[in-house]
């Protein structure tokens, strides 16, 4: 776990301030988030159902723009115009892992949804072919290479989503409710790979409510409230000592 000192010593590569998001502009969804996300480290973004975790990924995706405040993300300000004039350098940088796998996965097989991407980007096909093949057998995947996603298990489509998302080495890897409707076998593996790609660098962000995981895992862990603001960021020993916290976020 990273102490205090050395992540405030590392490259910013969110900053949101005053962030606040609405659909249709009368229901909030988030409101008045400040943030700093630093390189390399395990965020954990807690908070019960319904108070703006997934939104606060989309918006870290470039999925959604915030209604108020901004953000700044690899020291740009991260908005509709940059993605629409320059979408492909901060598309290779952050990669997205859904709550619902069949939200993610279109392709007619395994193989072409793990090379989706890197085809998108323009790579080389040889070398996106060699690379996927190589995705597939560190994920156990091989055998599952030409079959369609809608024949797979969750833990499976769970699996290929993570490939596809990494199999271009992104810089942020933003996960939502990651180990929602695993088997334990799947789930271990699942978190033990995580810590595999933050061990070589990349910054890893999860939405969840499984205390477990904040727990175990995270550098720091950002409460949200049920107002849909934060209510606290702290590493994870002083988030858990706060009982009294945990009970009014809805969360014990």
């Amino acid at each position: 776990m990273l102490d205090a000192k050395e992540l405030f010593m590392r490259e910013l590569v969110y900053h949101l301030e005053g962030v606040s998001y609405s659909y249709l502009k009368l229901v909030p969804v988030l409101v008045g988030i400040n943030l700093s996300v630093f390189a390399g480290e395990k965020l954990v973004i807690l908070g019960a159902n319904g108070c703006g975790k997934s939104t606060l990924l989309k918006l870290l995706d470039g999925l959604i723009f915030p209604n108020q405040g901004r953000i700044q993300a690899f020291g740009e300000e991260l908005n509709e115009r940059l993605l629409s004039i320059r979408p492909y350098p901060f598309r290779k940088k952050v990669g997205l892992v859904f709550q619902d796998s069949d939200s993610q996965l279109f392709c007619s097989n395994v193989f072409d949804e793990v090379a989706f991407a890197p085809l998108q980007l323009d790579w080389d096909p040889k070398w996106v072919q060699e690379q996927v093949t190589a995705t597939l057998r560190d994920f156990e995947l091989q055998k599952l290479a030409e079959r369609p996603p809608f024949r797979l298990s969750g833990g499976e489509k769970k699996k290929v989503a993570l490939a596809a998302v990494t199999v271009h080495n992104p810089q942020v890897l933003l996960l939502d409710e990651p180990t929602s409707g695993l088997d334990p076998r799947t789930k271990r593996w699942f978190l033990s790979r995580l810590e595999e790609f933050n061990r070589t660098g990349t910054t890893v962000i999860m939405a969840t409510h499984d205390l477990e995981i904040a727990r175990t895992m995270a550098d720091r862990v950002i409460v949200m409230n049920e107002q849909h603001g934060i209510e606290m960021i702290a590493n994870p020993e002083e988030v858990f000592k706060d009982q009294q916290l945990l009970t009014a976020v809805n969360l014990i």
